[in-house]
């Protein structure tokens, strides 16, 4: 997104409470990517229209898009699933802090593992934020948890700018860019999802499954 336009909507967002914005410093402090206030900010106005009773969240982190989540939709139930054992245990941490574990269940392995044990759950929401090279099998496994009519939104399918612009020159974001575009092509002429990409903190890719359309289960 351009840096004016970017700054002009962190500015427009309302004011975090004291909770939010400790979450925010800590994830600076230790380097530990989180969702971009704006994205952050947009997939919670999604999940106030959408209203969804279940949530699943690939990528926990120390929970910060978790706890987002359940702020917009306090009525929601978030399953969500960490690969890094200290994230996983700040998660943990960050959750009991604000008395939120009876809405919040984090899994801790990896993401395709758990998801492949969770076939007798449903979701009406579902959350990519991890390793972005692997998103395509995040969706693949995911997709026949999903209820019918419901939503996967990925986050950072435009990478810094990289996916767009093929000519920017750097050998590690150019590498995941490039698995990124791969998804993103995949993603939008998928026969069984109306995909659409907001150009909107680092891209969020929205996706809705065909009400029609039944998922066989990736065992």
């Amino acid at each position: 997104m351009d840096e004016t336009l970017a700054n002009y909507l962190r500015n427009s967002l309302p004011d975090n409470k004291t909770w939010v914005t400790e979450l925010e410093q800590a994830a600076e402090m230790d380097n530990v990517p989180i969702m971009d206030p704006i994205s952050m900010n947009f997939v919670m106005q999604m999940i106030r229209l959408i209203k969804p009773d279940q949530i699943l969240e690939i990528g926990t982190a120390i929970g910060y898009s978790a706890l987002r989540m359940l702020e917009a939709y306090p009525a929601a139930q978030i399953v969500t699933i960490e690969r890094d054992e200290n994230r996983y245990h700040k998660a943990n941490n960050n959750i009991r802090r604000l008395d939120k574990q009876g809405h919040i269940t984090t899994l801790f392995g990896d993401a395709i593992e758990q998801l492949q044990q969770m076939q007798s759950r449903a979701f009406d929401l579902i959350l990519i934020d991890a390793a972005k090279g692997k998103y395509q099998r995040f969706f693949e496994h995911a997709a026949p948890l999903l209820v019918n009519g419901g939503t996967v939104l990925s986050d950072n399918v435009l990478f810094k700018g990289y996916v767009a612009d093929d000519g920017k020159q750097h050998p590690r974001y150019q590498k995941i860019a490039k698995k990124i575009r791969t998804y993103n092509d995949w993603l939008t002429n998928h026969p069984d999802f109306a995909t659409t990409i907001v150009p909107i903190g680092d891209g969020i890719a929205m996706s809705i499954k065909d009400e029609g359309k039944e998922f066989p289960s990736n065992d």
